[in-house]
């Protein structure tokens, strides 16, 4: 059989010039079929392949091998295959022994530390090396289709570090961010700020979110999430009132979350998955809303100072031993009061306890001479948000005794009284009691004073305030998480 080639290029070219002659392969003419063949189809391919030859393992490569063969061709071709490849023979003796004792062997990717271009390189390839036997079944050399894959094993690489570095961002976001795969919106991913919105230990990694949330699904988002993997549409919601399982026993709570559903999309554009943004703006939407009260608040106290202070004069000069006194004690009144009004407006006062704030406001509105406050309670510390907010209940709570309850006769009494309470002790309860004043009836409206009281205590989210008018006189009672109600926020 004579050879029948294409030109095959430089390689068919140094083929068709090289003296085989003086070679180990001898003349041409004298191939046996196997190899005229396999060197017929090596040079008539795009595809990188290479065939080692012979017990000198004689090495014949087309163009697409030659390219990696760097510095080292054309001086390769034809040369033993130890030659070429010297650098990296203890990896490449191994499989090349093997095909000539019969094995073949296949790889997807074997990574190499080459020197083929004068300096070391990590290189990747893909690739079979596949026996070539005679007739009589006497392994004649070896085949190989290769590719090397060294760009994209580098991509992917790099590809892996940004994915992992855009999963670091994620996870030190500060806030919730899952990933969706799929139509079924299956989690791929979420930080630890969503596990905190949704309820830390919930498995929902790897589960759709109509089965890890199921919460969530009854309430309409699951058709939200499908229509933006639909249309490729975002959807952003402030304030979205949700109900999640997220207490400790899993029971259901009522959070407002800002939310945004990304989609996102694979090189050619198409929808894969869905990224989901979440902020638990729960406390933050509570404090604005308290922040409102306190404002209207601040009008109604406005409203109120002449006759404070008129109620404050009538009751210190009735009570004076001479006008000298009087001055004296109606000044030092009207200051405490006026330090009172600022703190509101500065909108803080610290961390303090419930006996000092009881303190500021009986400065205010008792007379020691003539007590008309009954306190008693520990000492119990208290952070400054909740501080605050006792602090302008109790201010309030005097203000109105004075203008229609008990303060506002001479007879009228308040007892004050707080203490911890819960077969744990993990609960704060404060009670104001009017006794001896004129007869008390609800008002027909409410108020902003009103509403301020039973906004309740600002920084604890389950406060609860109690007012009642019982005919003897109002009742207020406040109760709090003694935890909250003592953080400094």
């Amino acid at each position: 059989m004579s050879l029948h080639y294409v030109s095959g290029g430089e390689c068919g070219r140094i083929f068709r010039e090289f003296d085989w002659d003086s070679n180990p392969l001898g003349p041409k003419d004298a191939w046996p079929v196997e190899l005229k063949v396999l060197v017929n189809v090596m040079l008539g391919s795009l595809q990188p392949m290479l065939m080692v030859w012979g017990p000198q393992q004689i090495t014949l490569y087309n163009d697409g091998y030659s390219l990696m063969c760097g510095n080292r061709h054309p001086d390769a071709f034809g040369k033993p295959f130890q030659d070429l490849w010297f650098d990296i023979w203890d990896k490449v003796e191994p499989i090349i022994s093997a095909a000539y004792a019969g094995q073949g062997t296949s790889m997807d990717d074997i990574e190499f530390t080459m020197h083929r271009k004068g300096y070391p390189e990590e290189t990747h390839f893909a690739f079979s090396y596949t026996p070539v036997r005679d007739h009589s079944g006497t392994v004649l050399g070896m085949f190989c289709a290769c590719s090397e894959i060294t760009g994209e094993v580098l991509m992917r690489r790099e590809q892996k570090l940004q994915q992992e570095r855009l999963r670091q961002v994620f996870e030190l976001s500060p806030g919730g961010i899952a990933t969706l795969i799929g139509p079924d919106h299956i989690f791929e991913f979420a930080n630890e700020e969503c596990y905190s919105i949704i309820g830390a230990g919930r498995e929902i990694i790897g589960k759709p979110i109509a089965e890890a949330l199921s919460e969530v699904a009854q309430q309409g988002h699951i058709e939200k999430i499908d229509e933006v993997y639909r249309t490729g549409k975002p959807f952003v919601a402030k304030g979205q009132s949700i109900e999640l399982n997220r207490g400790p026993g899993g029971e259901k709570q009522d959070r407002s979350i800002d939310l945004v559903y990304q989609p996102m999309r694979d090189a050619v554009g198409e929808i894969f998955g869905i990224l989901v943004q979440a902020q638990d703006v729960t406390e933050r939407l509570a404090e604005e809303r308290h922040k409102e009260l306190v404002a209207h608040e601040l009008g109604h106290r406005l409203k109120n100072q002449l006759a404070m202070v008129q109620a404050i004069a009538s009751q210190t000069l009735r009570s004076a031993p001479d006008m000298n006194v009087a001055r004296q004690t109606l000044a030092e009144r009207i200051n405490i009061l006026s330090r009172a009004h600022d703190t509101v407006i500065q909108g803080g006062l610290g961390s303090s306890t419930v006996r000092n704030l009881v303190g500021q406001m009986l400065a205010v509105h008792d007379d020691p001479s003539e007590p008309r406050f009954v306190v008693d309670g520990p000492e119990i510390h208290v952070g400054s948000r909740p501080a605050l907010s006792l602090s302008l209940i109790l201010h309030e709570l005097a203000t109105n005794a004075v203008k229609y309850g008990a303060l506002s006769t001479q007879t009228g009494k308040i007892e004050i009284s707080w203490q911890v309470v819960g077969e744990n002790r993990e609960t704060f309860e404060f009670t104001w009691q009017e006794k001896s004043g004129p007869p008390v009836c609800p008002p027909d409206r409410e108020g902003a004073g009103s509403r301020l009281i039973k906004a309740g205590v600002s920084g604890v989210s389950n406060s609860k305030v109690t007012v009642r008018y019982e005919p003897s006189g109002l009742q207020c009672n406040v109760v709090a998480d003694l935890r909250a109600f003592q953080q400094d926020h």
